[in-house]
Formats: C-alpha cells, structure tokens, sequence
C-alpha cells in the first residue's frame, strides 16, 4: 500500500502541488526521502521518528520510502514534516487514507509531536480554496490561513490532537482570522524637530492616499521622514493586506 498526502513547494510566492507518497516494504530497517529534498527536508525523518514515537507508537521495523512527487523540482523547507508524518500514520493504520485525501497539509513537527509555524500558510489556503480542498496547518498559523476565506481548515496544536479530530474524539473549529501582533517601533512623528513642509506634506499624502517624491541632498532627513509614513496611517483592512485597491 502506497499513502498519498498532498502538500506543497514554493517558487516565490507561487503555489507548486507536491503528492508526499509513503510505502513500506520488506528489507533491513531504513527510512529513506527521495524528490530532491534539500537539507531540512532531508532531517525531517528525525523530526517525524521522534514526533510518533512520542504518541507511544514505533515505526515499523521495515524499509521506509518516502517519495516527493514530481520528483524534478527541489523541496525546501521544514513544513513537509506534517505531511509525512501523516503518511507513515496512513500506512500504520492510524488514519484512514480517504481521511485527507481532500486536503492540503503543511506544518513543521517539533519533538513532542507539537506543531510549529511555517511560511507560506495563506498562499496555500488560497491554493486549496481555489482547487476546492480544505487545509491542515499549525494552529499558530490558522489565524492567518482564515484570511484566504477558505471555509475547511483544521488547525492542530498537535499531531495528537489531529488524529483525535480523525478519529472523532476531538472536533477541531475553524480558526478566526487574526494578524500576529506588531512587534516593530516605527519613528514617531514627534522625534523629528523641525522639516514643517515636509511634515505637513507626510500628512497631507496620508490621508489623501497620495505619492511622495522626496528629493534631496544626503542627511536632509528624506529616510527619517519616510519611516514615520506608516505610524500615521490607520491599520490596513483585508483587502489593502491583500493588495486589492
């Protein structure tokens, strides 16, 4: 038996589908990537072994293949730990296949068997939302993956927690949209002494939606000015986030 799980690659911002295929067959006990994964990919199966093993389970003492298709494009990143994992659990009979045969999946495992954060989780959700699947990802990425409108997306704070959701002892509800907080001090308006004109064309521009050309000699303060555009602005709604004007 052969178990499939879809995930993704990235080029960019471009979505590329990738199929993680998991077999177990006869031989000495080995657990091997193949599909030109990079070196993250490539400790994933520490990852992944250890992550199981925490749930009390072992893998099989048998040869493991895991196969990123197409096998011509280069896989990077830490966020196919998810999906193989889901795979082996496929392939022990943990999970049913036709369980996430809809799904798109993507997460980073740490140890425990707790799910990381990746990049790239709202490109995704729009990539399944636009070929009518559902999503699985981390819960700290299920906030920003409620952005793209996609209704079926399950968010796990682990990978206990979403064979659970599979199994129906434990119902996982749809995330909410939400950014992660604003960590970063922009230059307050206050700190810059002087520069009337240019201040008042700052807020003139702001409010107007207008461009700025700043022109001028080095240490006339263009760069200090142009820092404090964005502590004078209001918070962006969902379409400015999304580039739609």
């Amino acid at each position: 038996m052969v178990a499939h799980v879809r995930t993704v690659a990235f080029e960019g911002v471009d979505v590329i589908p990738i199929q993680v295929q998991v077999q177990t067959v006869s031989g000495l006990p080995m657990f091997t990537i193949v599909g030109l994964p990079d070196k993250a990919v490539g400790e994933s199966k520490e990852r992944v072994r250890a992550a199981i093993h925490s749930l009390g389970l072992s893998l099989p003492a048998q040869r493991i293949i895991i196969n990123l298709a197409p096998a011509d494009i280069v896989k990077e990143g830490s966020h196919f730990d998810l999906p193989i994992a889901i795979g082996l659990l496929i392939g022990m009979g943990v999970i049913p296949q036709d369980a996430v045969d809809n799904y798109v999946t993507l997460g980073e495992l740490s140890l425990d068997s707790s799910l990381l954060g990746v990049s790239g989780v709202l490109p995704t959700a729009i990539h399944a939302q636009a070929h009518d699947m559902g999503l699985i990802c981390p819960q700290s990425c299920g906030g920003e993956a409620a952005w793209s409108g996609l209704e079926d997306i399950l968010a796990p704070s682990s990978l206990l927690a979403l064979i659970n959701h599979f199994k129906g002892t434990q119902v996982l509800s749809r995330p909410e949209s939400e950014m992660q907080p604003e960590t970063r001090r922009f230059t307050d308006m206050r700190e810059i002494r002087g520069q009337h004109t240019a201040r008042r064309a700052l807020e003139v521009a702001a409010a107007g939606g207008h461009n700025l050309l700043m022109i001028g000699p080095p240490g006339a303060c263009k760069s200090m000015l142009a820092s404090c555009i964005p502590g004078i602005l209001p918070p962006m709604d969902s379409m400015e986030i999304f580039g739609i004007m």
